[in-house]
């Protein structure tokens, strides 16, 4: 059984930092994609960051790009989600996920291509 588990929301000022934290259980890392995503009330889930499967690439949502930073982390199968220079506008539920193909070439940015996701974690960015 394939388990997502983000942790490292919470509430930040306008221009402040975050890192948001997830870990994969019953899959074999490597393999997948891994992404984050996010959803604002009353708007659809749109995607934010992905690390390709072999961790050499990384792509970014034009709105993000610059001040996110996705990577593996230190401990096993877990990936990061560093956010700087935070703005109102990123405010939402963060969702970690992992990708539907295994090797995929490029990540796909479609919510729905992705198989596995997190219960997800609110960042909220206010003064």
């Amino acid at each position: 059984q394939v388990q997502v588990v983000e942790s490292g929301g919470g509430l930040v000022q306008p221009g402040g930092s975050l890192r948001l934290d997830c870990a994969v259980s019953g899959r074999t890392f490597s393999s997948y994609a891994m992404g984050w995503f996010r959803q604002a009330p009353g708007n659809e889930r749109e995607f934010v960051a992905a690390l390709k499967w072999s961790g050499t690439s990384t792509y970014y949502a034009d709105s993000v790009k610059g001040r996110f930073t996705i990577s593996r982390g230190s401990a096993k199968d877990t990936v990061y989600l560093q956010m700087t220079n935070l703005k109102p506008e990123d405010t939402a539920v963060y969702f970690c996920a992992t990708e539907n193909n295994r090797q995929r070439n490029k990540p796909s940015r479609a919510p729905e291509d992705w198989a596995y996701w997190g219960q997800g974690t609110q960042v909220t960015v206010s003064s």
